[in-house]
Order: structure tokens, then sequence, then C-alpha cells
């Protein structure tokens, strides 16, 4: 019997030319996903473990700023070059960075290693430039919704595969020999970076780079944009510092802690990623963004229960579980919104720009959870988080004139 997906990715009644198309989307997106997944799903562990504090773990996401500042180099990447060229090249840089990382002592990160991870987030900022670019240029908007649950759940098999794989591995290989393998995993993957249709953009939307940009977000009405977009994964950034630090001070075991938060967990937020994109493919990106995005800041409760309550292991698993999978279904829902908001021609700077922004709070806030978990333990700073995800909602009806899809895939541009 054989196996049908594309009901499950809501792109039963796309055809065959629009199914290749997510093929290459996943390939792009497991590309960006993977130094993300040595930043978020390996160095916290590998710090902690080494001995490095909380406080030290957490402002190491200050290194991830050039993911905020993007935008002011985004031009570049629009203007000139072969998009695919630019991931090829990056995701080299990363992988040389990655192998040179277990020379350097984590117990006390020095100014070498600070270097090393701020050359990892700036390759890794700028190689997702051009992913986003060309794959905003390659959907078509009926395209959007399965396209986004297919980009967030390829990113995140990159941070099982190769986040949660490392810290599986780590059980039995020392950390260095881990470095290298990922090093040459990131070499590979840089090689099939090229391997994509080529997408060119118009000569005249590169030459006329400036000119796209501002007269799209040069009115009163991207303010509410901008604050939103400021907002709504706030208390996602603002939790995930201090979750994998949190398993390691519950006790669990190197293993564990890569085989169900990361692991399992990451498996789950794929499903939830991919569930995502089918209900926005059936009811539309508002709802989508409202809806699954609430049950992604609920989640964070669970975690905050855990440490008030004492729940033990499997109720230390079942707020994985939870957190895991409406992460998934979040992710989907505001990818398809930055994705949809944007104008193809001129995607490479409007998407910069606002990915640019919504994880300037991310990294800001990522900064100061180690101060928070100490200040307010680990329970009182789980519930904050949760509260920190809801000033978003107070400007949804300002969003729905920036949507240019209605539920069911109908297309009727509302911006106007």
């Amino acid at each position: 019997m054989k196996l049908n997906i594309w009901p499950l990715l809501g792109a039963e009644s796309l055809p065959p030319t629009s199914r290749k198309k997510l093929g290459v989307v996943a390939l792009m997106y497991f590309i960006q996903g993977s130094p993300p997944a040595i930043l978020w799903e390996v160095l916290p562990v590998y710090f902690r473990l080494h001995g490095a504090s909380l406080r030290a773990i957490g402002g190491l996401r200050l290194l991830e700023l050039p993911y905020s500042a993007k935008v002011l180099w985004s031009p570049i990447i629009h203007r000139y070059g072969d998009r695919r060229v630019w991931v090829f090249s990056c995701m080299l840089g990363i992988a040389v960075v990655v192998g040179l990382l277990p020379f350097l002592d984590a117990a006390h990160p020095g100014w070498a290693l600070l270097l090393l991870l701020l050359a990892l987030t700036t390759l890794s900022a700028t190689q997702d430039i051009a992913i986003d670019s060309y794959t905003v240029g390659l959907v078509s908007r009926e395209e959007e919704g399965a396209a986004n649950g297919v980009r967030a759940s390829a990113y995140r098999v990159a941070l099982v595969l190769v986040g949660g794989g490392m810290v599986l591995l780590a059980a039995a290989i020392v950390w260095g020999w881990l470095y290298v393998l990922a090093a040459l995993v990131l070499a590979l993957l840089s090689l099939l970076a090229l391997s994509v249709p080529r997408l060119d953009l118009p000569k005249e939307a590169r030459h006329h780079w400036l000119t796209g940009f501002t007269g799209w977000i040069g009115t009163w009405r991207a303010i509410p944009l901008v604050v939103f977009v400021l907002c709504y994964k706030l208390g996602e950034f603002a939790i995930g510092p201090m979750v994998k630090p949190f398993w390691v001070d519950q006790g669990r075991s190197v293993f564990e802690i890569g085989l169900v938060p990361t692991t399992f967990g990451i498996v789950l937020s794929v499903a939830g990623a991919l569930t995502g994109g089918a209900y926005i493919s059936r009811y539309g990106i508002f709802r989508g963004v409202w809806f699954l995005g609430l049950l992604q800041a609920i989640s964070n409760l669970g975690y905050a229960l855990v440490a008030w309550s004492n729940l033990g292991r499997f109720g230390l698993y079942a707020a994985s579980i939870f957190e895991s999978f409406s992460g998934g279904l979040g992710t989907a829902a505001f990818l398809a919104f930055l994705m949809n908001v944007c104008d193809k021609e001129h995607a490479t700077i409007q998407y910069a720009f606002l990915s640019s922004v919504f994880s300037l709070t991310g990294r800001l806030i990522g900064a100061l959870s180690g101060m928070g978990a100490e200040r307010l333990g680990y329970a009182g700073y789980f519930a904050l988080t949760f509260l920190l995800a809801l000033p978003a909602y107070a400007l949804l009806p300002w969003m729905k004139g920036w949507i240019h899809e209605e539920a069911g895939g109908v297309q009727k541009i509302v911006r106007e």
C-alpha cells in the first residue's frame, strides 16, 4: 500500500511541479537548520557539562545578534551573485568553524571561542538571507501553507539529526571527534546547496532594491507589523536557552536529554509543523497565527508546573511533548505569515528585515534568560515566559490588512 503524504501537508490539490518545489524547500531548510542545531541543541549541553554557569550560557545568545542585524547586508545578497553560491560559501565556512570549536576551553569561554561563535552566527545569518529569499521567490501563494509546514519540519529534522544526534553520540564518542564529524556533514551540505535549480531575480528588482523596501514598509501601517513581529516569538525565545540546563539540573543523563527533549522532542515538533502547515492550507494564515501561536505560548506553563510541583521524570516528559508539538504548530504559522506579507521580487530585504526584527528581541531576552532563571528560579521564570508571549495578540486586528491569502487557499489581496 502506497503512503500518500500530500493530504497530511495540505498539498493534495497541488500539481506535481509544486510537489517538486516542496522537495527543494525541504533540502534548503535542512541546510538552514544545521548551524542552529549546534548553537541551540548542542552547545548549551556541552557548556553546562563542562562547568559553564547559567549566566554564561544565556549570555552567549548575544553572539547571535548577527541574526538580528542581517538586514544590513541583505542588499548585497539581493544585488550580487547566485543565492545558491552564497549558501555554499557560508556553509563551507561554518564547517571550518565547527571543526575548530573543541580545541578551545568550554568551561571558561575566552575571546577566541567567542570570536569563533560570532563567525558561526554571522555566516549562518548570511545563508539564511539567501535561503529565505530563494524560497519566497520559488513558492507561489497557493503553495505557501504546505511549503511552510515543510520548511519548518525540515529545519527541525536538521535539529534532530545534527543537534540531537551529536548529544546522543556524546554518550559514546568524545566531543572532539563529534565536532569533526559535524564539520564533515556541514561541508557535504554545502555541496548539496548547488544542486537546486537556479532562480534569478529580475534585473530591475536587483537595481531598485531600496524603492522596493521603502515602498513596502514606509507607512504608518508598518508600525503594528513591526511590533507584532517583535513580540510574537518572545515567549519561545525566552524559555529556549534554559530548557536544556533545566534538564541537566533535574539530574537527567546526557543520553536522556539527547533522546527526549532533543531527538524525540524535535520529531514531535516536525509533526506539529506539518500539522500546522496543513491547518493553514485549509483555514488560512490569520487563524493559524492566533490559534496555533496561543497553543505554543501555553506550552511554557508545562515546564513551570514541573518546576513548581516536582512532578518527576514523567511530568518532565509530558511538558517536553506538549512544548515540542505546539512549538512546531506556532512556527509553521509564523513562517507562513512572514512569507505571505513579503513581495516576491523584493523578498531578500523584506524577509531579512522581518526576521531580523523578530530575532532581535529573542537574542536580547535569551541573553538575560540565565539571569532570570537564577533570580526567579526555574518555575517563576518559565511562568514569566508565558506572559511575555501575550502582548502580540493585542495587535492581531491590524495584521489582517497585511495578509494576501484567505482560508482554503483562495487568493484575495487585502492589503490595499
